[in-house]
């Protein structure tokens, strides 16, 4: 990671604390039609309050480039309403503690997950479709004490400066879960081969989510999370137990 960067980890929180902010790089990053922000930020809200959640968010130094939820040559710039929509809500908002401290850079880059668990929308249906796929050992094998990474999202001023692959790193330190599970774009992605280099596997591909018109992949990972240099492959089920 480049220097001017700095990694920051945020309780449940802090997170809403900047939730805006946050949201703000998931338009960049995204490109997401306008109408669908609102639902995300809710979605975001919420997942703040499931057990053992872990953001990691990572700050530009002052005067060190355009913000993260500005455009730029390289951002998406015709989603006027997703920015529009942003700027009401930080408007709206009543800042709370535990804020960015003004003069402090901008947010460029987050990822956040939390111990996955029964009741949980993503977990369940995923842990539904391996079972289905794979049968019930595979899913308790992988989903039954999982970390879920729901978000891994940076500008893409910033992209291919190693962000998300320190971000990876430092979210999944240190955690108790057997395995990590996310999703991502069935496809051959920056984000998919960052995955694939940290130990990654595909548990499901082709999978449809509802109210979706693109394939994803259902990953999993043993965790610790493996070094992002060429080693001999993990095996297809998690080792550690």
């Amino acid at each position: 990671m480049r220097a001017g960067l700095e990694l920051r980890e945020l309780d449940a929180g802090g997170f809403l604390a900047n939730l805006d902010a946050c949201t703000s790089v998931y338009a960049a990053a995204m490109n997401p039609p306008g109408y669908q922000l609102p639902g995300r930020y809710s979605i975001m809200e919420r997942h703040a309050g499931y057990a053992a959640f872990r953001a990691i968010a990572v700050m530009q130094a002052p005067g060190g480039g355009p913000t993260g939820d500005q455009p730029t040559g390289d951002q998406p710039t015709g989603d006027q309403p997703a920015r529009g929509w942003l700027t009401r809500t930080r408007s709206a908002r009543k800042r709370q503690a535990g804020q960015w401290p003004a003069g402090n850079g901008a947010l460029v880059g987050f990822t956040y997950g939390f111990h996955g668990e029964r009741g949980q929308w993503w977990h369940d249906l995923v842990t539904h479709a391996v079972a289905k796929a794979r049968g019930r050992q595979a899913a308790d094998d992988w989903l039954a004490d999982s970390f879920e990474i729901a978000e891994v999202h940076v500008v893409p001023r910033c992209q291919g400066q190693g962000i998300g692959l320190a971000m990876m790193r430092r979210l999944t330190a240190g955690r108790p879960e057997r395995t990590a599970a996310l999703s991502t774009m069935d496809a051959e992605t920056r984000a998919r081969r960052l995955y694939r280099g940290l130990g990654f596997t595909d548990l499901l591909a082709g999978f449809m989510f509802a109210g979706t018109d693109a394939p994803y992949a259902i990953m999993g990972a043993p965790l610790p999370l493996r070094e992002a240099s060429p080693r001999p492959p993990r095996p297809e089920r998690p080792s550690r137990w």
